[in-house]
């Protein structure tokens, strides 16, 4: 009958080709996760720079909105000055003006008799003293 082949001995393990298939696929594996974790990495880290590229932005408009309002109030301040030494100026001839028409009235009163000495001396005092 047949005769069988004799044994040598049983292999123990995977087989040469199951072997290379097994670090085709982890190898492959492998790259992937790397190259996906480096593109993550990366893409982190370009977000972060955008993101401190706009704060830098936010920042710098922020400083020059601050300028702004600050020679804002200053031009507002100097225009206030202006407008109150225009007022004095313009207040003072016009007032000038009032106190002779008052001190005259005073005189007339005077020389009609409505004011004697004392009330025309103290009429005049409050008028010079304010």
């Amino acid at each position: 009958m047949f005769r069988r082949r004799p044994v040598v001995g049983q292999r123990r393990g995977p087989g040469l080709l199951r072997t290379a298939a097994t670090t085709a696929v982890v190898a492959g594996t492998a790259t992937a996760v790397s190259k996906g974790v480096s593109g993550s990495m990366d893409n982190a880290a370009m977000s972060k720079q955008q993101q401190q590229e706009a704060q830098t932005a936010a920042n710098q408009t922020q400083a020059e909105l601050e300028q702004m309002k600050a020679q804002l109030a200053a031009m507002q301040a100097q225009q206030l000055q202006a407008d109150q030494a225009q007022a004095t100026t313009a207040a003072a001839p016009s007032a000038q003006p009032d106190l002779i028409t008052q001190l005259q009235q005073l005189a007339q009163l005077k020389q009609a008799g409505a004011l004697s000495e004392y009330e025309f001396q103290a009429a005049k005092a409050k008028l010079l003293g304010s």
